[in-house]
């Protein structure tokens, strides 16, 4: 059993190492010609870069032997389920809101938002609206899945509000909420996720998972620019209450 979970690991490092090496060349051509380290530095700089390898290697090979298994046994079950135009949607936004505080990128990305703004925008507040906006994502995507609808009825309108908040919002939020897009399509919501995602579809009737299954990502990166300019409008407004 133990084999079984590191068959075809030589693969998952060579993909690895074709994503490092050429970071490694990019710095070791910076450092010889502007950076000129100390060797302390390139010592913990190298250490720092085997960890990373080890850990992509054991996160992809853990994605290939339980994540995507996992999210595609657990995307079946719930779709040959009664009443799954109540229970997806619901069940959904809960995958979407566990996801959310498990991602990785979005507590750095949190974190870094409370220092710059010294504390006025809270990593707790940033780690909730973001949430809230990738739950809301995978729900319309269940609900997308069972209803069968296409997916720009959704895109089109909500890149159309993304577009217009922009004229109302702070150049702050602006810019928080188009990193918070990309952030929020991180490992975890990938992985696992979509995974369901294309579980459900394979098993509801009439759906084709490359067709119904897919197209999660963009509502996921779609979601956290308007939940965050959302969030900027709220501040907006309490600012001008304050001043009042």
């Amino acid at each position: 059993m133990i084999s079984a979970l590191f068959e075809n690991i030589d693969h998952v490092m060579i993909e690895v190492a074709m994503a490092v090496i050429p970071l490694l060349i990019f710095f070791l051509v910076f450092q010889f010609f502007f950076l000129k380290l100390d060797k302390s530095k390139l010592k913990n700089i190298f250490i720092g870069l085997i960890f990373t390898f080890i850990g992509l290697v054991l996160f992809l090979q853990g994605v290939e032997v339980g994540f995507f298994p996992a999210g595609e046994a657990i995307g079946e079950l719930l779709g040959e389920r009664d009443n799954t135009i109540i229970l997806l949607p619901f069940l959904g936004f809960l995958f979407g809101l566990v996801a959310t505080f498990a991602e990785p990128a979005i507590r750095i990305l949190n974190y870094e938002v409370e220092k710059v703004t010294s504390g006025s925008i809270s990593k707790n507040v940033m780690l909730i609206t973001l949430s809230l906006g990738v739950g809301v994502s995978i729900a319309l995507s269940m609900i997308r899945i069972v209803i069968g609808f296409p997916l720009w009825w959704l895109l089109i309108p909500g890149y159309a509000l993304a577009i217009l908040l922009l004229f109302i919002s702070k150049d702050r939020f602006i810019s928080i909420a188009f990193d918070a897009g990309g952030v929020a399509t991180g490992p975890m919501t990938v992985t696992f996720i979509m995974a369901i995602a294309v579980g459900v579809a394979s098993v509801t009737e009439g759906r084709d998972p490359l067709m119904d299954g897919f197209g999660m990502i963009a509502l996921v990166a779609l979601t956290p620019i308007l939940s965050v300019l959302i969030l900027g409008l709220i501040y907006k407004q309490k600012e001008r209450l304050d001043n009042d």
